[in-house]
């Protein structure tokens, strides 16, 4: 049976001025969240101006990702114990505390502590915003709202190093004044979540007031029930492979990138047309591939990453790293929005937290095994088994993704009145 309405799904800026004003905080506050996200790429740089070693530095980012995986979890289980509010709310303030206090110590144990905490804290605020944004937005309107939430990562990812220098000069290259802004604003945006967003059960009902006798029932079973759903569970590891093959453009393709000997500029140049296009495009082909089934839009996008990360096999010239990454940035704005939409729409009830809280535990953890996996596999293979071996791998990955997406039925009134 087709999606009722399928063909009348709003557009961008249908679906961001008809939802609610709770929603519109969260979008907003994603934006401010991720233009005032310093730490993450001063770190290295502040633990090195402190007089450790480059290691040191590098091992206090990894603390710090590290920390990033576990607070995806945590993430979701106060959004399901708490609701969506407080965890934000805990998430934004406490990283803001954490942030200012990472200025004050100069033992190098407390600052590797404070990187893994801080990475916890921040990152719970995730799942729980993703959460009740699902629970504000109508059904229809899933992939398009979660396409509006990525354009505000995205965004604000790409203007974040700009503004981050920008303070580091005005305050005489020091890191007080980035370190700081980051902590105001965290805290800030702690408090605006407190006093805006609404409790999960209210949010639920604005989205779904039919629905509120039975979101009232408290969830059971935590993640070991999410992990039950064994089509979801695959779902996970097979995402987490998908994002371990995506985030090799971060690691290996610059190695790639050095041993051919091609100038460094074709690399920053790709990777900035990546974000470019992103920010540019997704927003506006996500009106066209939100009427797709969910499991054929992921499809079709990660085989079109495949087959850009696999044309960086060929030999490396400025044409074939500029066409691979052209490619696999279309199959990212393809795939990326049904994508992150499909845990809150497969998400039962109040496990809806813990669906999305464990599907960005496997982004997170694939992201943190890449350069890992992708630079074992360099070593080993070289580039002209490497690029064709993730290819092939990112291909199946599509082609489990036609198996294992399956996005519940809702019966229409139409037919729950005919059955009655």
């Amino acid at each position: 049976m087709a999606e009722v309405g399928a063909e009348q799904k709003p557009g961008v800026w249908e679906t961001f001025r008809d939802a609610p004003a709770a929603a519109k905080t969260i979008m907003v506050g994603v934006v401010v969240n991720r233009l005032s996200g310093f730490l993450v790429i001063f770190l290295v740089l502040f633990v090195s101006a402190r007089g450790f070693s480059t290691a040191q530095a590098v091992f206090a980012l990894g603390a710090y990702g590290a920390g990033g995986v576990v607070g995806t979890v945590v993430g979701g289980a106060l959004s399901d114990r708490f609701g969506p509010r407080v965890a934000t709310a805990i998430s934004m303030g406490v990283s803001g505390l954490l942030i200012a206090f990472m200025l004050v110590p100069s033992q190098y144990p407390l600052l590797v502590v404070a990187s893994a905490l801080v990475g916890v804290a921040s990152q719970i605020f995730r799942p729980a915003s993703a959460t009740l944004l699902s629970d504000l937005t109508p059904a229809d309107n899933q992939v398009m709202i979660f396409a509006i939430w990525r354009f505000g990562l995205n965004l604000g990812t790409a203007v974040a190093p700009l503004l981050g220098f920008a303070l580091y000069y005005l305050d005489d290259k020091q890191y007080t004044l980035v370190f700081l802004t980051e902590a105001g604003v965290a805290v800030a945006y702690a408090v605006a979540a407190w006093l805006l967003l609404p409790h999960r059960e209210a949010a639920r009902a604005m989205a779904e007031p039919e629905d509120g006798e039975a979101e009232s029932k408290p969830a059971r079973g935590g993640y070991l029930a999410v992990l039950r759903n064994r089509r979801y569970a695959i779902f996970l590891l097979v995402a987490a492979v998908h994002t371990i093959v995506y985030q090799q453009y971060l690691s290996t393709l610059p190695l790639t990138v050095n041993e051919a000997r091609l100038d460094i500029f074709w690399y920053t140049l790709a990777v900035s047309v990546n974000g470019i296009v992103v920010i540019l495009l997704e927003l506006p082909s996500t009106k066209l591939v939100q009427r797709m089934p969910m499991r054929l839009s992921i499809a079709i996008g990660l085989a079109l990453v495949g087959l850009g990360v696999g044309f960086y096999g060929l030999p490396m010239v400025p044409l074939v790293i500029l066409g691979g990454t052209l490619l696999w940035t279309l199959g990212e704005i393809v795939s990326a929005p049904s994508l992150f939409a499909y845990p809150a729409v497969v998400g039962a009830g109040r496990l809806k937290s813990r669906y999305i809280g464990s599907f960005q535990f496997a982004f997170g953890l694939g992201n943190t095994v890449a350069p890992l996996v992708g630079g074992w596999l360099f070593l080993v293979l070289g580039t002209s088994v490497l690029w064709p071996l993730l290819g092939a791998v990112e291909v199946l990955v599509a082609v489990a993704m036609l198996t294992l997406v399956r996005v519940p039925k809702k019966e229409s009134p139409e037919v729950s009145a005919g059955t009655a």
